[in-house]
């Protein structure tokens, strides 16, 4: 399902410093949303013509609510984090695909997340809380952490910083190394270097892994190719070994993607 509207604003409220949490009123979306996915939001002002692609954080589909947390980055985010309750956004959703939830039922899972990478997990989580052994491993540069509330409601979370301020000293790999976790299948989203690390963590324990790049968009629907990822198979739509990322994933089985 993807189209583009103009939502409206239910709240908006700062997290962390320069980390913005967002819900927005979009009942039609919302019945769609699958964890993983995300929405382009649209600037007023015309000198920004792309779109900035935002992770969907969670999804109320009883109240037909969107949350989306981002880090303002730039004048486009900026201007987003001025939005307040009752204004009006566009966007355009819901989009890609999101991280495959069937035959992961009692298993041990891994949820990795890394800075704003962090966010897409929430959704995850609870969508696997019911009947899974999920320990969820953050990674934040210092002890302006956010979301662990939320996903302390669906499962067992290790922090670790660059800093040291807060759980391990380090990474998410110090954290998953210092408290001997294991499990049956991983998905992780953050940066291109942690995604390696946990690819490679991954192969060598023989561990089915996803994971959802991040990288910058143009269109967000597939058509520009701004978005290509290296891939062992060749893509049908381009005839090369890549893929696109705002339409054949966000999210790929690590075993597909070379990063």
């Amino acid at each position: 399902m993807r189209k583009k509207t103009w939502s409206t604003v239910i709240s908006q409220e700062e997290v962390a410093p320069a980390i913005y949490s967002m819900w927005l009123d979009e009942r039609e979306m919302a019945a769609a949303a699958k964890p993983g996915q995300f929405l382009s939001l649209y600037c007023a002002d015309g000198a920004r013509l792309l779109p900035r692609p935002i992770s969907l954080c969670e999804v109320d589909k009883e109240k037909g609510a969107l949350r989306i947390v981002y880090r303002v980055a730039g004048a486009g985010t900026r201007e987003l984090s001025m939005l307040h309750t009752g204004d009006k956004a566009s966007v355009m959703g819901v989009l890609g695909n999101g991280f495959p939830l069937q035959g992961v039922q009692g298993k041990r899972v891994l949820i990795i997340g890394g800075g704003i990478g962090i966010p897409p997990m929430v959704e995850l989580a609870r969508a696997l809380a019911g009947g899974n052994d999920n320990k969820i491993i953050l990674g934040y540069r210092d002890g302006d952490i956010f979301l662990t509330d939320e996903l302390k409601k669906s499962g067992e979370v290790f922090i670790a910083t660059e800093d040291g301020s807060i759980g391990t000293r380090g990474n998410v790999m110090d954290a998953i190394s210092k408290h001997h976790l294991n499990g049956d299948i991983i998905f992780a989203c953050g940066p291109t270097p942690m995604l390696r690390a946990v690819k490679a963590y991954a192969a060598e324990h023989h561990i089915e892994c996803y994971l959802s790049l991040e990288e910058r968009m143009a269109c967000g629907v597939g058509a520009c190719l701004a978005c290509v990822c290296k891939t062992k198979e060749v893509d049908s739509h381009s005839n090369v070994h890549n893929k696109r990322i705002c339409k054949d994933g966000p999210v790929f089985n690590a075993s597909e993607v070379e990063i």
